[in-house]
């Protein structure tokens, strides 16, 4: 089975019809390099890549336990050292994520099914709740049966939904261990009152957090990422082919975001993705990757988040230019480029003016326990660099 790194290349025998949909999935560039060979060179997707009995395997570059580090933020390291280990010595990230989020699935149900008030709209023999009296007039004067709007105590809520989809697209993932897949089993028994309805990873995004729900946000952050990126083709003998990718920059944002998020609140809140304006009028639309804010008062600071650092471990001219243009557009002094790196922090005072581009790093090449201090060293900086905003 090949393997190769993200944004590193191979070469491979293969027909031209592999090539082709190979290239057309969009996760690997393919150019020819001479007779029925071909040259296949990642991005900053990594996973597993099956176009039908192809199969090739796409590994970060960064340390195999921080990769489950970014894939869930917040669980302890002991929750995810087995399948960091099992990745590490297989190469195979589907079977490992699946494991993790299976584990993950059983401590959340452990604690029961979560149920909250879901309004229903019905037509019943007997009056629930309240009439619906629009809904009744339409019968054209039937008595029966009611029309009734009812708030109902269930398990059948986004919640469950979202985690019964992600189960079950899960247990068809071809080569897991039978203990995994026996969890997976258990799983879907106990969702079994839950409604099998298609679910969009979206959905995830569109959940209220409360005190309530709070529990099932690890397990359903990595439903997200299964319902996001697991492909599943039935092939011929009743066998499944799955393809999962998991997008490196996508996940960094994610990661930093929420890690931010969590050591800044009290302080500073953080903003993702907001839209600023350069010019007067709204004029040229921007969207920095993350925005501080105090609470209920001004912007503070600004950051910019890049995956990929540039050969030579130097920011890029254009991301100096992107943030330059984030701190005016805010009227701010100081703006950070956080890179996913291993480059010294350094800054750089911008030419007739008094606004300063500084750039800090966090290197996923180390030990897990290094990046939370590096994570820790970053969320102090931003503070101080708020704190200095008149």
């Amino acid at each position: 089975m090949p393997v190769l790194f993200e944004y590193g290349s191979i070469e491979l025998d293969l027909s031209r019809h592999q090539a082709a949909s190979l290239h057309k999935t969009g996760y690997v560039d393919v150019s020819p390099v001479d007779t029925g060979r071909w040259r296949i060179t990642a991005s900053s997707h990594v996973g597993s890549l099956v176009m039908g009995d192809l199969e090739i395997l796409i590994r970060p570059k960064i340390n195999p336990e921080n990769l489950f580090l970014l894939l869930e933020p917040g669980l302890p390291r002991s929750a995810w050292r087995k399948e960091a280990f099992e990745y590490g010595s297989s190469s195979d990230l589907l079977p490992a994520v699946v494991s993790f989020f299976a584990r993950s699935a059983e401590t959340t149900l452990g604690r029961g099914l979560l149920r909250s008030y879901q309004r229903r709209d019905e037509s019943l023999l007997a009056l629930r709740g309240r009439m619906d009296v629009v809904r009744q007039f339409r019968q054209a004067g039937l008595v029966t049966p009611v029309a009734c709007t009812y708030d109902d105590f269930t398990e059948d809520i986004p919640e469950n939904q979202i985690l019964k989809a992600a189960v079950r697209a899960a247990s068809r993932v071809p080569r897991l261990r039978p203990e995994v897949r026996h969890r997976l089993m258990r799983q879907l028994i106990a969702l079994e009152s839950v409604t099998d309805t298609p679910v969009e990873s979206s959905a995830v995004d569109a959940l209220h957090w409360n005190r309530l729900n709070e529990h099932y946000r690890p397990t359903l952050r990595l439903a997200r990422l299964i319902l996001a990126n697991l492909t599943l083709t039935d092939t011929p003998g009743s066998t499944s082919a799955s393809s999962f990718m998991v997008d490196m920059n996508d996940l960094f944002q994610r990661f930093m975001t929420e890690r931010l998020r969590r050591a800044l609140r009290g302080r500073l809140d953080v903003i993702s993705e907001p839209t600023v304006h350069l010019g007067h009028g709204r004029a040229i639309a921007m969207n920095p990757d993350l925005v501080f804010q105090a609470p209920g008062g001004p912007v503070r600071h600004v950051g910019d988040l890049k995956y990929k650092i540039s050969s030579g471990a130097r920011a890029r001219s254009a991301d100096y230019y992107q943030l330059l243009a984030y701190i005016t557009a805010l009227d701010l002094q100081t703006g950070t480029l956080i890179y996913c790196g291993s480059e010294h922090h350094r800054s750089v005072q911008i030419r007739h003016s008094d606004k300063k581009l500084v750039v800090q790093t966090i290197d996923l090449t180390t030990d897990p326990d290094q990046v939370e201090q590096q994570m820790a060293d970053l969320a102090q900086s931003i503070i101080d660099r708020s704190s200095a905003v008149g």
